[in-house]
């Protein structure tokens, strides 16, 4: 058998280029190229069913922070891997995946949910492997937990200034108009207790199912009580459906503004923003707000998602909650999850919103509040903020510790 020339010129090499050789060889095959194994997450959102109109551009703006935080380097030179689960709209399904995702696929953190529904269905799921969900969107309060972080609002951050601000603004005879879920149905309690306080006259209080298309005798009701404001808590492809009903009712916002507590750009968007013109919707973030950070932060995601995409506050607070994972992370450098949440305790962030901060007694933001009215080019105008900071306040206190009970126990 013939010996092959490179075999010979082998051979012929000195023991230590030989050594050199071979120790070239290894560095390729197993240091250069080899990568550390990719931490992975779970993105919970529904991108199908009468939530994914709201949902969906939130797995984008998760994906933004993740491929920038990639960019930077990763997590000591590891990168993030998303593991996106389509939650269908339903709650219960959602809480499936979740499960799934952290016993099967091995995620690090899960990042997802809106409805209130689908956030309590999760929940117990994550408490019990005592694992860890950033929750973006704002919510009716009365819950805390270890084992989650609310970037969204909590009721003082949204619902109850709104709703304040509505009564000084433009009277007290108020209708309620929701979703029947959990959402709706508790952050109503919150504010019958306002509108007793402020000496108010509540007109009616009512409830369709989540998706309900049919409301045009919600609408005419509401035209034949003329109420001063309504409160909007209705969730999903449900809200165009009621715009266009009050449309039809000849209700303009002029005369019986609406107050909503989830619409935003987003949802202004997909339904045509001339259905909302000069209504209302309270928020932490809105695209219109004026500084250099949220300029960045719009100038990014439209690079990579498109020119004409719009940015909202669930998607803001989407983002912000990889960033302050990451940034947890990169600080202890370590995965152990006790460590882990005892640091996401200490963080702060300089968001497009402003400046958030980690509240350590309740795992809620510190955030400024705004109230703004829809344009016709489907921003919003800012017409209030707060002068600061808001401390989370996840359990209202004008609410008795007994009211706090009875409203839980009622919750559906």
């Amino acid at each position: 058998m013939k010996r092959s020339p490179i075999n010979g010129q082998i051979n012929r090499l000195p023991a230590a280029a030989l050594a050199a050789a071979l120790l070239y060889v290894t560095w390729l095959s197993f240091g250069h190229f080899q990568q550390k194994p990719s931490i992975k997450i779970g993105v919970l959102h529904s991108l199908t069913g009468t939530m994914a109109a709201s949902e969906t551009p939130l797995v984008d703006a998760v994906r933004l922070a993740v491929e920038e935080a990639n960019q930077s380097g990763g997590i000591d030179g590891a990168q993030i891997e998303m593991i996106v689960s389509d939650c269908r709209s339903d709650a219960n399904y959602c809480a499936q995946q979740a499960e799934k995702l952290i016993t099967t696929d091995g995620v690090q953190a899960l990042f997802g949910c809106w409805t209130s529904a689908c956030r309590k269905a999760v929940k117990p799921v994550v408490e019990e492997h005592h694992h860890l969900l950033f929750y973006p969107v704002q919510y009716e309060g009365l819950e805390q937990s270890p084992d989650i972080i609310y970037t969204g609002a909590a009721p003082n951050q949204q619902l109850i200034p709104m709703v304040s601000w509505a009564l000084q603004q433009r009277g007290k005879r108020a209708y309620l108009i929701g979703s029947d879920y959990v959402f709706p149905r508790t952050a109503n309690q919150i504010v019958k207790k306002l509108l007793l306080a402020q000496d108010a006259q509540l007109l009616a209080e009512r409830y369709v199912p989540l998706g309900e298309q049919k409301l045009d005798a919600v609408a005419r009701d509401i035209a034949a009580q003329h109420p001063d404001f309504v409160l909007n808590t209705l969730n999903g492809d449900s809200n165009p459906y009621f715009f266009r009903a009050l449309q039809k009712a000849g209700i303009r916002a002029a005369d019986i503004p609406v107050f909503s507590t989830s619409i935003a750009e987003a949802e202004l968007a997909a339904m045509g923003p001339e259905l909302m013109t000069g209504h209302y919707a309270a928020w932490n973030y809105f695209q219109s707000v004026d500084s250099g950070e949220n300029r960045a932060f719009i100038g990014r995601f439209r690079r990579r998602f498109g020119l004409q995409r719009v940015l909202d506050d669930p998607m803001e607070a989407a983002y912000i909650g990889v960033k302050l994972w990451v940034n947890a992370l990169r600080d202890t450098g370590t995965l152990d999850m006790a460590t882990m949440k005892t640091e996401l305790a200490e963080q702060a962030l300089n968001a497009p919103e402003g400046v958030v901060a980690v509240d350590a007694d309740t795992r809620h933001l510190w955030k400024t509040v705004r109230i703004a009215r829809a344009r016709a080019d489907g921003q919003f105008e800012i017409v209030w903020q707060s002068p600061g900071l808001v401390r989370p306040a996840p359990f209202p206190f004008f609410l008795r510790p007994d009211e706090l009970s009875q409203m839980e126990r009622r919750t559906p």
